[in-house]
């Protein structure tokens, strides 16, 4: 890790929860948080996952990293389980809506279950914990901050990821519009847009078939990709207590990318059947896999 730009007890008693927080850019900012002496809960639907990642939070931080297995899609899994952080652990100071799922395919050929796979999820369960954390601080009398993960495709669209496009443009209207009506309560709600930030996950799903990033690095105007720090270092500015007078903002944290280049995946205009036959073929043994992973986790 790079040397931060934060002192090292900035979120000091500061309990933050981090959607998908075992794994990606959760788990960057969760390792980024707990450098600053936030007490971090995280969440998934792989508990082996997230034990892991809290063990080794624990080792490098030393700080206290707590884990909630829950499927956010359940609206009544995720209000049960934010009720439990309230009693078991006093609440929370901050909420990062980072969980999201992704894959790449022609939009005339996605079903009913792949659309829903992904509006679910980013859409459907970042609203139900943003509401099951809000209503719990407005009740209360607590202040708030919330993080948003989107992409942005909220700006440009983007082809071949549609629905998740669509679902985390929701995600920005809805920071936008709970800021207006949340900050009377001293509750901030803000969005980070990343650009590349190279993660296991992600790259299984939307760049199946590449074998390089050569083309990504020399397409950006600061000629590299992202890295977890550096969305780890916007959370950590977007969430630290004493400020309270951003609300309502997404930011691009891309390098400049989409300036200069607009929407993603312009490149798949050129695949072939064969192409994307290939890349549905190892999406879904990627699927495949995780589902067998939060199997065995659960037994």
């Amino acid at each position: 890790m790079r040397q931060t730009m934060f002192r090292a007890d900035l979120f000091q008693g500061q309990r933050i929860l981090i959607t998908g927080g075992g794994t990606g850019l959760g788990y960057a900012m969760a390792r980024q948080l707990a450098a600053l002496g936030a007490t971090v809960h995280l969440c998934g639907r792989r508990l082996a996952v997230l034990e892991q990642a809290a063990q080794a939070l624990r080792g490098e931080a030393g700080g206290q990293v707590h884990v909630h297995p829950v499927d956010i899609r359940d609206a009544g899994a995720v209000d049960a389980m934010v009720a439990r952080i309230w009693d078991q652990h006093g609440g929370l100071d901050a909420l990062v809506n980072n969980a999201a799922g992704n894959f790449i395919s022609p939009t005339e050929k996605l079903s009913e279950r792949g659309f829903n796979a992904i509006a679910d999820t980013v859409f459907r369960g970042t609203f139900y914990m943003t509401q099951a954390v809000g209503k719990r601080w407005i009740g209360s009398g607590a202040s708030g901050a919330v993080v948003s993960i989107v992409v942005t495709w909220v700006w440009t669209g983007s082809p071949f990821v549609v629905p998740s496009a669509m679902s985390k443009a929701g995600i920005d209207a809805m920071t936008k519009s709970l800021a207006v009506e949340w900050g009377r309560h001293g509750i901030r709600l803000n969005a980070i847009a990343p650009g590349v930030i190279p993660t296991e996950g992600a790259s299984a799903r939307l760049r199946p078939n590449d074998s390089g990033t050569d083309a990504l690095v020399k397409q950006n105007p600061m000629r590299r990709l992202g890295q977890g720090q550096d969305i780890g270092e916007l959370a950590a500015f977007l969430l630290a207590p004493g400020n309270d007078w951003i609300n309502g903002q997404t930011i691009a944290l891309d390098g400049g990318d989409y300036l200069a280049n607009g929407a993603y995946f312009k490149q798949y205009f050129d695949w072939s059947d064969d192409d994307w036959a290939a890349a549905r073929a190892a999406i879904e043994a990627r699927t495949a896999a995780d589902k067998a992973q939060r199997s065995a986790g659960q037994a």
